[in-house]
Parts: structure tokens; sequence; C-alpha cells
């Protein structure tokens, strides 16, 4: 399956008019390898060119993984002295006959550390952003990834409702938030989490990416919980919307109509439809309420090794949707200096429609 993965990246290269492509440690190379290697101060970089096997420049430290790879691989290793780290990677240039070609990067993986070391083995050669072709490879989930979403989700909804009778008003986001994690690792979840855990209540919800702070649920909060799981390399990215207590007219409103922004979403969403048409069905039914304004980003945005990847569900973008993609719908209404809410579940577009891989339920429960 990962030599095919190789091969579809290989042929989209000829296409796309680039030499090659380099890829550090990230999703999309342990996409393309199976393999996990640490993002750290000694540089490893992959070298992919058509026609010819890949170059990896790598530790001597890391050479065992070498054997791993499921395809025939030249490493070139270098130690401990960075000063000769520069002569590895002339030697892999080198090797595949880089010289004045496109090598195509990843602008939003890529440090400069590696791109210095890569220059320096072909000066001249030049550097085009390759986002696109590396994107369409992960784009459409094959079964087996989805396989991997839904333990992904399965997991992260066991933990939450693990924790949720322990929620009492008094407790801190900060308490709440780390017991939700130990939850996670208790269920399954890799170490890995794609993000940490996002537990904000009463003002503190109105922040759409809060931190946990040492703020203690009251009675009257709205309790935004936003996290994930990690199984396998592939990650859930979920949010429920909790009342601590008795809350007011206004927080059971706002929470009705996003439960049904969403649900507008969910409907919305199949193949041929574009992600456009799914962030106007959620943002039309806040917007006819007169909450409009207070939806302050996009619907959604795509999952799978990554929290955030394409294809992005907002209101300029005309790409369809099309079977295997796998991306959130997550409407909120945030009224600053008072509550806000968002229901967020995970989808994948099937042949004929959309499945939504989460079903926790969506309605505004009472805690505390």
């Amino acid at each position: 399956m990962i030599k095919s993965r190789l091969d579809k990246l290989t042929a989209s290269m000829r296409t796309s008019n680039l030499d090659a492509v380099i890829l550090n440690p990230g999703p999309t190379l342990k996409y393309l390898s199976g393999l996990n290697f640490h993002l750290m101060e000694r540089p490893v970089v992959l070298f992919i060119m058509p026609d010819k096997d890949p170059v990896l420049v790598l530790p001597e430290l890391e050479l065992p993984k070498v054997d791993l790879f499921p395809y025939k691989v030249q490493p070139i290793a270098y130690g401990e002295k960075p000063s000769e780290w520069d002569q590895a990677f002339r030697k892999a240039a080198q090797a595949l006959g880089l010289g004045a070609k496109r090598i195509g990067v990843e602008p939003r993986q890529l440090r400069l550390m590696e791109f210095r070391h890569v220059k320096a083995g072909a000066p001249e050669a030049d550097f085009p952003d390759a986002s696109d072709v590396l994107a369409e490879l992960r784009l459409k989930k094959d079964s087996v990834e989805l396989d991997a979403m839904r333990k992904a989700v399965q997991i992260a909804q066991s933990a939450l409702e693990a924790v949720i009778p322990q929620i009492k008003i008094g407790m801190t986001e900060r308490e709440l938030a780390s017991e939700l994690m130990v939850q996670l690792f208790h269920h399954g979840s890799e170490a890995d989490i794609p993000f940490a855990p996002i537990i904000c209540a009463g003002p503190n919800s109105a922040n759409p990416h809060a931190t946990p702070g040492e703020r203690k649920l009251q009675a009257g909060d709205l309790l935004v919980v936003d996290w994930g799981a990690a199984y396998d390399g592939y990650i859930s990215d979920l949010t429920r919307t909790f009342a601590v207590g008795e809350v007011d007219d206004e927080c059971k409103k706002i929470h009705q109509i996003v439960q049904d922004s969403n649900a507008a979403g969910r409907a919305a969403a199949k193949p041929g439809v574009s992600c456009a048409e799914v962030d106007k069905a959620a943002r039309g039914v806040i917007e006819k309420t007169g909450y409009g304004k207070y939806f302050t980003h996009r619907t959604g945005h795509g999952i799978g090794m990554e929290s955030h990847e394409g294809p992005y569900i907002r209101g300029d973008n005309t790409q369809l949707l099309e079977p295997g993609m796998t991306f959130t719908v997550e409407p909120g209404i945030y009224l600053n200096g008072r509550n806000g809410a968002r229901v967020e579940d995970n989808m994948v577009i099937t042949e004929d429609g959309a499945e939504s891989l989460s079903d926790m339920p969506r309605e505004m429960r009472v805690v505390g």
C-alpha cells in the first residue's frame, strides 16, 4: 500500500513539473514510509525522484530504520559533527543529479535548518511549493485510514463520557483538562494527541481557541470541550457544549441554533457539493437567527494525519467534495464576555452521501 502511495506521488510529480520532492519528519513522510522519524536538532530528509530509488539523509543513530522501509532507499548517514552535515546533503544531491533541478518542498513543514542543508547540497536548484501535490496524496482516505479514524473517534468519545460524571461546580478548567488527558490515554489514544484539549467555560467559552486555566466552573456557565485522540497515526477532533447547572434562556437558545447549524452542515455534505455550499448551509442557519456576526470562523477543516488539512470548509472554497474526503463540521456562536457554544463532528464523504464518524449526543447536557 505504501509503495503505491510513492508511485502515485512520482506520477504526480511528472505532471507537475517537479524533478524531485524533499520531506522532513512529519505526516507526509510517515504517510509515504509508514515510519516515525523525530523532528529534532539532527536533520532527516528524504529525497524522492521519479525512476530513482529515494535517498535518505539521516544521523547514524537512525540507520536501523532504513531496513524498515517498504521499498528500497539509499541511506547517506552523518555523524555528530554539524560541520560535516552539508557534505551528506551534497552526496544526496549528487547521487540524484539534482543540480539545477526543481525540488518541491512543503513550506508548512520544512524548517529553515533542513532547507539550508539541502540548498548547500544543490545551490543551483529551484525550490517550488509542492503543497498541492502532496496534499492531494492524502486528501481521500482509504478503508484502512478510515478504520483508524473511526477508532480515534471512539477513543475520544469514550474518554469524555468517562469524565462527564466527574465534572463538578468549583473544579477548574485545567483540572478538567488534566482528567480528560488521563482518560484519553486510558482508553487507548496514542501519546501524540492531535492537540491539547480546549476546556473553556463561561466567558472563556466565547474564545474558540481558549487555553484551560484556573477559572472555576460556575453555575450558569456554558462549558465547551474541544478534544481529540490519535490512533495509528490518525486523529479525531470533536466538540460538545454542556450546561453547568441551570443556564439562562439565551444560552439554551444559542446552543440549539448551533446544534441545528451543525445538522444542516452535515446534511449538505455529499459528493459533488462544494466546500462553500456546506459552509453556506451551516452558516445560513445561524445568520437567519441574527447571530451571524458571532460565528467568527469557517465551518470546518479536513482531518486525517493532521488536525488541520484539506479540504477546508469555508465560504470561498469551490473545491468539490469526493468520496473518501474527511473533515469537520463545527459551527459556533461566541458572545464576547458571556458564553459560547460549538458542536463539532467528524465527517467522511461516501459514494452517495456523507457519514458522521462521531455519534456522541449533540444535545446540551447538564453537568455539575
